[in-house]
C-alpha cells in the first residue's frame, strides 16, 4: 500500500470510494435519508473543490484507490487545522490503512504548523479517532446538528 497526494484524475475513484463506504459502513449509524443527503456532497466535483483548498491524499493498492483523507486550515486559521474525508474501502478496513492515512495527514505541513487539529467524526468513525488520541472538543461528547462529534488533538500549547 502506498499513500500519495491526490491528483485531479482521482476524483471519480475517490467519490466512488466515499459513497461505497458511507453506504456500507455508516448505514448502521445513520438513516438512509441522512446517508443519501450526505452522498450528494461527495460527487467528483465536490472532491475536486475540497482538494483545491486542502492537502488531499489517496491510499493505493495494486493501482486501486482503497482510502483517502485530507487536511486543511481550520476556518482559514494558520495555526489550527482540520481533517476531512477520511475513508477506507469497506473490504480493506481493519488493516491499518486508516491509521496510516491519519499519520500521513498529521505529518503534513498543515498539521506541523497547527497547535490543534480538529476532526468532525461520524458516529461510525468515533472509536477509530478516539483510539488515535483525539478527544472531545471542549469535553462535549454529544452529536452536533450535523450528527457529528467534534474531536480534537492538541499538539502543543500556545504561548
Amino acid at each position: 500500500m502506498t499513500i500519495r497526494r491526490f491528483a485531479d484524475a482521482d476524483a471519480p475513484a475517490v467519490s466512488a470510494l466515499i459513497v461505497e463506504t458511507m453506504r456500507v459502513s455508516n448505514t448502521r449509524d445513520y438513516s438512509a435519508a441522512d446517508m443519501e443527503a450526505l452522498i450528494l456532497h461527495q460527487q467528483p466535483e465536490n472532491i475536486l473543490q475540497r482538494a483545491g483548498w486542502t492537502h488531499f491524499y489517496v491510499a493505493e493498492e495494486g493501482g486501486a484507490v482503497v482510502g483517502c483523507g485530507a487536511i486543511g486550515p481550520y476556518w482559514g486559521k494558520q495555526d489550527e487545522s482540520s481533517l476531512f474525508s477520511i475513508f477506507v474501502r469497506p473490504d480493506c478496513q481493519g488493516r491499518g490503512i486508516g491509521r496510516k492515512i491519519v499519520e500521513t495527514l498529521e505529518a503534513d505541513e498543515f498539521a506541523r504548523r497547527a497547535w490543534r487539529i480538529e476532526v468532525p467524526a461520524s458516529i461510525t468513525g468515533l472509536p477509530f479517532y478516539l483510539k488515535l488520541g483525539y478527544t472531545y472538543k471542549d469535553g462535549n461528547d454529544r452529536l452536533d446538528e450535523e450528527k457529528l462529534y467534534r474531536l480534537e488533538k492538541i499538539r502543543r500549547t500556545t504561548t
